[in-house]
């Protein structure tokens, strides 16, 4: 028989909604059966919304009246540390949206409450989920396609100036950065889990419209270790929206264009002469599953079920949050960035904008 599993959501805003949505589809693999929200009301609306029984004003009355086997954090950036640290102190595994932490000391510390821990950490990275990725990441593993040469991942999105009315969004110590950070990261998580470990970046970064403390734009040019070189963009400043990447191999090009979210019929892949094959092995790949957080929260339930570690680590996020460092790193100091050089001893390890973007407003000082 398939265990049920007992979970909560912690944050009643926007995103909590797709996830209770998303765990609606998977009612015969797991139970939300509490929400946390200070704000009585909306944890009220919240709650008969979406048939949820036990109603918390806070993480830590959650954790004490409730046998869990996961948090959901939909709250606001700065909060996913503190609140990660304090359930993986419960033992219980957590399911952080992104960005997982706001700076790379926050992620290590969270990797310190892991290791101390018997449950585990992981972050909402749903690209990584639908059957276009896999099978993409599956042709890679054969010989047919070729290495990877040259990819673009472009995150080409809007938001208007009354975006960013709510208190956190824009801030440098509360959301941790601009699109590069909030919004982009789910297009560059999906470049890295296929292209593997990244080796230096070269950046540049800038608020050019957007009444924020952080960049409303950002390009980089990233090379791997397989040789690859991949040019980011991530802006808020398109009114035509599209997220885009393109993966130039020696055997074909495969691309994917969508907005927040893809499905088969979302990819393409176009053949180099003498490949025509992959064509044939590319349409059989695919499944039809859709990019989204079902996916992944299904992926996860496997995970807990059959004893191993939910997607995705908290090993693979920090890959992830070490490039938005780098990025940043590179952009303000004027510098490419290697991997690994951004330790403790840098400003950019406890600060993403390292106290040093040109614009920064002076009661935003760390």
């Amino acid at each position: 028989m398939t265990r049920l599993f007992r979970t909560a959501i912690v944050g009643t805003g926007g995103i909590a909604h797709a996830h209770a949505k998303s765990m609606a589809t998977l009612s015969d693999r797991a139970q939300v059966v509490a929400a946390v929200d200070i704000d009585p009301g909306r944890l009220a609306a919240f709650c008969d919304e979406w048939n949820i029984p036990h109603r918390y004003s806070s993480l830590t009355e959650l954790l004490a009246a409730e046998e869990l086997d996961l948090v959901h954090l939909c709250t606001p950036p700065g909060f996913h540390k503190g609140q990660a640290i304090e359930a993986l102190g419960s033992n219980v595994n957590v399911l952080s949206e992104k960005p997982p932490a706001l700076t790379l000391s926050d992620m290590d510390e969270i990797a310190e409450a892991e290791a101390a821990s018997e449950a585990f950490f992981a972050t909402v990275f749903q690209h990584r989920f639908g059957s276009g990725a896999e099978n993409l990441k599956r042709l890679m593993g054969g010989d047919d396609l070729g290495r990877p040469l040259a990819a673009i991942c472009n995150t080409l999105w809007y938001r208007p100036d009354s975006y960013f009315d709510l208190p956190w969004r824009g801030q440098w110590l509360v959301e941790g950065g601009g699109p590069t950070m909030g919004h982009g990261i789910h297009q560059f998580d999906l470049l890295l889990s296929l292209l593997g470990n990244w080796s230096e970046v070269t950046a540049v970064a800038a608020r050019q419209a957007l009444p924020t403390n952080t960049e409303d734009f950002s390009a980089a040019i990233v090379s791997f270790e397989n040789g690859a070189v991949a040019t980011i963009i991530n802006s808020l400043l398109a009114p035509k929206e599209t997220s885009y990447l393109r993966f130039d191999f020696s055997g074909a090009t495969v691309e994917l264009e969508h907005l927040y979210g893809y499905s088969d019929d979302s990819w393409a892949i176009s053949p180099a002469p003498g490949h025509e094959d992959l064509e044939r092995q590319w349409k059989e790949g695919l499944t039809g599953r859709a990019s989204g957080h079902s996916s992944q929260f299904a992926a996860i339930f496997d995970a807990l079920e059959s004893g191993g570690v939910p997607p995705v680590t908290s090993t693979d996020s920090r890959m992830t949050m070490e490039l938005i460092a780098a990025i940043y790193a590179s952009a303000f100091t004027r510098q490419p960035v290697s991997r690994g050089s951004i330790d403790k001893n840098s400003p950019f390890y406890g600060a993403m904008d390292g106290n040093s973007a040109p614009w920064a407003d002076v009661k935003e000082s760390h």
